[in-house]
């Protein structure tokens, strides 16, 4: 049955799905159902006779991917395993898979996260003589992700880094690896240096949608007009009120570059909010009027007026997080609200720490997004590796992780030669390893073959004990851990920091605790170690995709963007917060971007919204007076009350509390 747009859709949704053809640009003001819009466009493109096969939606988040097809699927209910709706990384990573190979890299490449980025400048670092400890690592990082994504350009300035980036890209080739950056840089090297390829995705992609546009680096967008330019049919749907990520590289100029690419272009806004009350959505217009360069819109809702926005202004930042603490709990009781229907909010992430302390100590339950997952820190990582190789010899990735951590001499000439015999032979490199080892003709010296064989005898060894019926695998790791003294490979790299050298190995020790607990439940009795294997790949997985689970939300604003809570509590809105000191002092401009910051904010409040200002802070040791943000000047005044405490509950209320308490524990 045909999708009915008409009844299903405001006019301003509707004239958006309804077209297909040409470039469309689509202003999407904040909660004004722009996801339900282009899943309603897709399910039309397939009922007009569009290919499943020759649609491509990208969006930022997985999260955002899997909704929208989720969706899109419900729509039509049609299984669409040929539609291709996913995030601009993942995307990547599948053309990379099928076009790789055109640049010189093998197609089971590796992709590397930050951490082992890190650990990849440091090793290039070496090579080139250069000591680690004189670099600042994230520095040269940003650096280096700045200059392969052309947002910087070498200059007189550091220029001095050129040898340090073309060893690090030299080190990526030789481990058949990439980063992050990558992943849309060399599509895009693909596409320029062979039209040939980029016309085949064109042929195939001849329908393309784009979410959260305003998010775009200038990669990306390259990245959408090199498959648009053939087909035109492009719609790109995206609000510059809500750009906040220019640190990571999104460009909201994109929107005007894609209106000089695509002069035909038609443009709608959608401006009705379906999330926030009038009063909320006032405010935020009344804000965000006065950056001036932005399409202009004006946000406007059936909702209602709704509540007041309240500022309250405590002492301190302890009783901020008490009050927070206090109001939660109180509306959890009065209005029957869920805790996940809380958002908490915050502009830095050192802000949450006694905001965290006083939820534990009320036993209010939450979750603090963004957190990096215990199984991707990178001493984990080492020691999972190893455990995949016990696993899986074959296993090329967590080989080459391996080799030499900790260090065995086994540095970039050993690894090109065991790399041509695995070419030569078509076999994996521990393989390769195995047979340059013993060959008798080996281009190693013996020292070399000597510590190679180390390394092969460790797996062999490892192996077989892990393999053998009833083996106490805890004990086995701990073993190996030991063996490969894992402690004086962290004391080395952590020279100057044996707290933090500490910090990791005490890591690797739960880490055995939880593997313990694993192999000990009776359910897991002979089970081998790839169960346990996988099991780590799912859970992290899931931590990514977990829902809310009845807690309250406590994040920065940057993490907020796309969520919507029924209750917001937005904490530190002071001077020097919001709008962040750093970010004004590095670029007076950054204001605009602040100000679309707050904008965010505001606008992922349904019902009510409350902003906490402290008098005092504790800065570096020291208490400061603080002052209200700039911000809140620039919100009419009668549209916020001031807070006064709750008082004590007394009498037939405190009887009513107490029967609610009964029921909700029984």
């Amino acid at each position: 049955m045909a999708i009915d747009l008409k009844n299903e859709l405001n006019d301003k949704q509707y004239l958006a799905a309804a077209q297909l053809n040409g470039p469309l640009l689509i202003i999407a003001g904040a909660g004004s159902g722009k996801t339900r819009m282009i899943t309603f466009r897709i399910a039309h493109m397939l009922d007009s006779g569009i290919h499943q096969s020759n649609i491509l939606a990208l969006t930022f988040t997985n999260k955002a991917a899997k909704e929208m097809a989720e969706r899109v699927k419900t729509l039509t209910n049609k299984k669409l395993t040929n539609l291709t709706v996913s995030t601009f990384h993942a995307f990547g990573v599948k053309l990379l898979k099928e076009s790789i190979s055109n640049l010189g890299y093998k197609e089971n490449f590796s992709i590397y996260d930050q951490t082992d980025k890190i650990s990849a400048i440091k090793e290039a670092a070496r090579e080139l003589n250069i000591s680690p400890d004189v670099l600042d690592i994230y520095e040269v990082s940003n650096l280096f992700s700045s200059i392969k994504t052309n947002r910087e350009k070498w200059t007189d300035t550091n220029n001095s880094f050129k040898p340090l980036y073309d060893e690090y890209q030299e080190y990526l080739f030789n481990h058949n690896s990439v980063d992050f950056d990558d992943l849309i840089i060399l599509p895009v090297k693909i596409f320029t240096k062979f039209p040939d390829i980029l016309k085949g995705y064109q042929l195939k992609y001849q329908y393309i949608m784009v979410d959260e546009f305003q998010d775009t680096s200038l990669a990306q967008y390259k990245l959408i007009k090199q498959l648009a330019q053939e087909n035109r049919n492009v719609c790109v749907v995206g609000d510059d009120d809500q750009s906040i990520y220019s640190w990571r590289g999104a460009n909201y100029q994109n929107i005007i570059n894609f209106e000089t690419d695509f002069p035909e272009l038609t443009e709608i806004k959608l401006e009705q909010n379906y999330r926030s009350t009038e009063n909320i959505l006032a405010a935020a217009n009344s804000l965000i009027s006065n950056n001036t360069n932005r399409k202009e819109k004006q946000l406007w809702t059936g909702i209602g007026h709704g509540k007041s926005i309240e500022i309250y202004y405590p002492e301190n930042e302890s009783r901020e997080a008490d009050f927070i603490s206090e109001m939660i709990k109180s509306f959890h009781l009065k209005e029957n609200l869920k805790y996940h229907d809380f958002g908490v909010l915050i502009r830095t992430n050192n802000l949450s720490t006694l905001i965290e302390n006083s939820f534990l100590a009320e036993n209010i339950p939450y979750k603090v997004s963004g957190g990096q997952s215990f199984f991707q820190r990178k001493e984990i990582k080492d020691i999972i590796a190893y455990l995949r190789i016990l696993n899986n010899p074959d296993d090329d990735i967590n080989f080459l992780r391996i080799l030499n951590m900790p260090r065995r001499g086994l540095g970039k000439a050993t690894l090109l030669k065991i790399r041509e015999i695995a070419k030569e032979k078509d076999c994996s490199l521990h393989a390769a390893a195995t047979e340059l080892r013993w060959t008798g003709d080996s281009p190693l010296s013996d020292k070399i073959k000597s510590s190679l064989q180390e390394f092969i005898d460790l797996i062999a060894e490892y192996k077989e004990m892990l393999e053998e019926e009833d083996s106490n695998k805890t004990k086995i790791i701990k073993d190996l851990i030991e063996t490969i003294n894992y402690w004086g490979f962290l004391i080395i790299e952590h020279q100057k920091n044996e707290k933090l050298a500490k910090w990791k190995y005490k890591n690797i020790s739960i880490f055995i605790e939880l593997f313990e607990k694993w192999e000990k439940k009776p359910d897991n009795k002979g089970k081998d170690l790839g169960t346990y294997l996988n099991r780590i790949t799912l859970m992290t997985r899931a931590e990514d995709e977990e829902g809310d689970n009845g807690q309250v939300n406590l994040m920065t604003i940057h993490a907020s963007k796309g969520l919507e809570f029924e209750y917001v509590f937005l904490a530190g809105v002071e001077k020097n917060i919001i709008p962040h000191a750093r970010s004004i002092e590095e670029n007076p401009d950054n204001i605009e971007e602040e100000r679309r910051l707050f904008y965010v904010a505001i606008t992922r409040a349904k019902q009510k919204l409350f902003m906490t200002s402290c008098k005092t802070r504790k800065i570096r040791f020291e208490i400061v007076d603080t002052g209200p943000s700039p911000f809140l000047e620039e919100i009419p005044k009668e549209l916020i009350k001031f807070h006064t405490p709750l008082e004590d509950v007394e009498g037939d209320e405190a009887l009513d509390y107490f029967e609610q308490m009964k029921s909700k524990f029984n």
